[in-house]
C-alpha cells in the first residue's frame, strides 16, 4: 500500500465522519457538503413505505431539513432525545485514482439504546483534495420493535 492510498482512505473515513456527525445533529450544510453535486442517496432492502431515494446534493440537504420540522405529538420519533449513528468495520477499496468504493457497517442508538443497524454500500469520488459520496445506498438490516425511528423516514417522504 502507497502513501497515496493510505491517505486517500483516511480522507475517506474523515468523509463518513463528517457525515454520521452532522446527519445526527442535523447541520445540514454539513451533511451535504459530504455529497459530490449529483450524488444519489437511497434507501435498499427496506419496506417500499420506508423507500426513499434523493439525487443531486440539494434534494439530500432538502431531505436532512425535512427531520427538524415540527413531528405530530404522536409520532414514536418524536420521543428521540438523541440518535448516534456508530460506524464500525468498513473496508474501503480504491477502484481509480480519483473513486473508490466501500462497504461500513452501522449501529444506531437512541434513548431506548440500539435502535436500528444496517450497512452503506458507498461510491466515493475524489473532488480537489476531498474525497466525497457519490452514491449510498443506506441498507437496513434491522429495527428493534420499539424504535423510535420507525416511522421517522415515512415522515420525512
Amino acid at each position: 500500500m502507497t502513501i497515496d492510498e493510505l491517505l486517500a482512505r483516511e480522507c475517506i473515513r474523515q468523509t463518513m465522519a463528517n457525515y454520521t456527525m452532522a446527519g445526527d445533529r442535523l447541520r445540514i450544510d454539513d451533511f451535504a457538503a459530504v455529497f459530490t453535486e449529483d450524488a444519489i442517496l437511497e434507501s435498499d432492502g427496506v419496506p417500499a413505505t420506508d423507500a426513499f431515494r434523493y439525487e443531486g446534493r440539494t434534494a439530500v440537504a432538502n431531505w436532512l431539513s425535512r427531520w427538524s420540522e415540527p413531528r405530530e405529538a404522536t409520532s414514536s420519533s418524536q420521543q428521540a432525545s438523541f440518535v448516534r449513528h456508530h460506524l464500525s468495520t468498513s473496508q474501503i477499496e480504491l477502484t481509480a485514482s480519483n473513486e473508490a468504493r466501500a462497504r461500513t457497517y452501522w449501529v444506531a442508538y437512541t434513548d431506548i439504546g440500539p435502535d436500528h443497524a444496517g450497512y452503506y454500500l458507498d461510491q466515493f469520488r475524489k473532488s480537489g483534495e476531498q474525497w466525497l459520496i457519490a452514491h449510498r445506498k443506506v441498507r437496513l438490516d434491522w429495527r428493534s420493535p420499539q424504535s423510535l425511528f420507525a416511522t421517522a423516514v415515512k415522515r420525512t417522504q
